[in-house]
């Protein structure tokens, strides 16, 4: 898997991200991508030749390694990033067709003329798409540790399993190589997912936040607006808005 390309596009994101967001790439990138294209990959590439039963019954070992093991950690955590780095994407591409609407805009009207103060600005509909992109990413976070502790009962991997599925004769014992180190690496992994969840909370509540401010902000401008200009006519009151939105929007 080509994790240089998923960090190329992932750099663009930074640009439009708040502080917690960056923050949050950083995580994404150190403590978890590197993390696992460095180390978690090699920890677990002989997981399944090392798993040990103590029986020659033909079959038994590979049952038993995909009844206890029917997704890999190392499979489970490459799904995870792609599903939790995909969202951002988003605010990209609406980044992207801002500023294609932009370039139109000022080959018609002028290269004077502006559609946007800021395209890159989160505010309006690209606001709202960096809020559903924080919801859809938190989901993937919890959605993914649920499946993991879901499937394998607990993030600490024992050393040893039993397995009776057919075609083992009896009750067989199996053992996981580098249980210890394997367990190391799935708590950390788990650590920096529900770093990354307490991340994007703080973040979702911050972009609320910011824009209940600037919201009372406005209310506060049009009210002193109102109150100098008790006489303004229709048009004077919606030049008095376009203004405020302009710059305070």
């Amino acid at each position: 898997m080509d994790w240089k390309f998923l960090q190329d596009l992932l750099s663009g994101v930074n640009k439009y991200s708040t502080a917690f967001g960056r923050i949050w790439l950083s995580v994404v990138f150190v403590f978890r991508v590197l993390v696992f294209v460095v180390a978690a990959e090699r920890v677990w590439s002989d997981d399944q030749a090392h798993f040990e039963c103590n029986t020659l019954q033909p079959g038994c070992k590979n049952i038993c390694y995909d009844y206890y093991f029917p997704v890999s950690h190392i499979r489970l955590w490459a799904l995870q990033l792609i599903f939790v780095t995909c969202p951002s994407f988003m605010v990209v591409l609406h980044v992207a067709y801002r500023e294609d609407r932009e370039r139109k805009y000022r080959a018609k009207h002028g290269e004077e003329t502006r559609l946007y103060d800021n395209p890159g600005q989160k505010h309006g509909g690209l606001w709202w798409t960096y809020l559903m992109s924080l919801f859809i990413k938190t989901s993937f976070e919890i959605t993914f540790l649920y499946l993991l502790h879901f499937i394998y009962d607990s993030f600490k991997l024992p050393r040893k399993v039993q397995c009776d599925v057919n075609p083992c004769p009896n009750l067989v014992d199996c053992y996981i190589s580098r249980p210890t180190e394997k367990t190391v690496f799935t708590y950390f992994m788990v650590g920096a997912s529900v770093i990354c969840v307490v991340l994007n909370i703080c973040e979702i509540f911050y972009l609320i936040a910011s824009r209940l401010v600037t919201l009372k902000v406005q209310g506060t401008l049009r009210t002193k607006s109102s109150r100098f200009r008790p006489d303004m006519d229709f048009d004077g009151i919606f030049i008095n808005k376009l203004i405020i939105y302009i710059f305070y929007v």
